[in-house]
């Protein structure tokens, strides 16, 4: 349920964390008490899913919308339905499998070009393009290389597009997206999603391309380079045929 049911899981955790503070206080507990119900309610749903970062969530959901709902927050109902449409726009249901939004630091593939020894003139894929940051640390390690980007927001590639106009843009699913023509494919995942990444290029990328992951390594397999990059992030590079230790 943790895997296939998310975000509904959260839904259903900050729906009955709200439940049991209702029925807290109407049994005649005080605030305080009956928002530690709540709380603790969410801490209970915590055992259904297995990332720190969903645990999170829902834990943090019922404090945080309790905060923002309280009468010293004045919110009018129109500014919420317009964060749902802009959450729901900007990261789509298919997409919470995958990683959030996190922008690449522009100088966090510096070096990449020299240290792999390969020409400017080859094809990179960003897997999961978001606001366009990847493609632009990739345009500043690669600036001849021809660079397309795949996100699956429509809202996310519009505005990538517009900020990476000297890249082509298009919106569609990674995982179902060929990566048979790219000489390099990079990623900014989460360490959940890198085993299914890696069999996905083990597939598809032809012997002497490149995987490149920022931050996260994939277990058990050898990596052809890593390093770290003058932002401070890890640099995992794995070429095909890729090798298992």
């Amino acid at each position: 349920m943790a895997k296939s049911g998310w975000p509904l899981l959260a839904f259903l955790a900050w729906g009955a964390c709200w439940l049991v503070h209702q029925v807290a206080l109407n049994l005649g507990l005080s605030g305080v008490w009956s928002i530690a119900a709540g709380t603790a309610m969410g801490v209970l749903f915590c055992g259904l899913t297995r990332t720190l970062v969903r645990r999170m969530v829902i834990v943090l959901g019922f404090p945080l919308s309790y905060l923002l709902t309280s009468a010293t927050w004045d919110i009018p109902l129109w500014a919420w339905f317009t964060l749902f449409v802009l959450a729901i726009l900007i990261y789509p249901r298919r997409a919470w499998v995958d990683a959030p939004v996190f922008p690449t630091p522009r100088r966090a593939l510096s070096g990449l070009q020299e240290s792999l020894n390969i020409p400017g003139t080859f094809r990179v894929l960003d897997a999961g393009c978001g606001f366009g940051d990847g493609l632009i640390a990739l345009r500043h390690a690669f600036p001849q290389a021809e660079l397309r980007g795949v996100e699956i927001s429509w809202l996310l590639s519009l505005i990538c597009a517009i900020r990476c106009p000297w890249a082509t843009i298009r919106r569609g699913d990674i995982w179902c997206s060929p990566w048979a023509q790219f000489d390099m494919v990079y990623l900014f995942q989460r360490p959940e999603t890198m085993p299914r990444a890696i069999e996905k290029a083990r597939a598809e990328l032809r012997p002497g391309a490149f995987l490149v992951s920022l931050e996260f390594a994939v277990p058990g397999l050898q990596p052809h380079l890593n390093f770290a990059s003058p932002s401070g992030r890890r640099v995992w590079v794995y070429r095909a045929p890729f090798e298992f230790c």
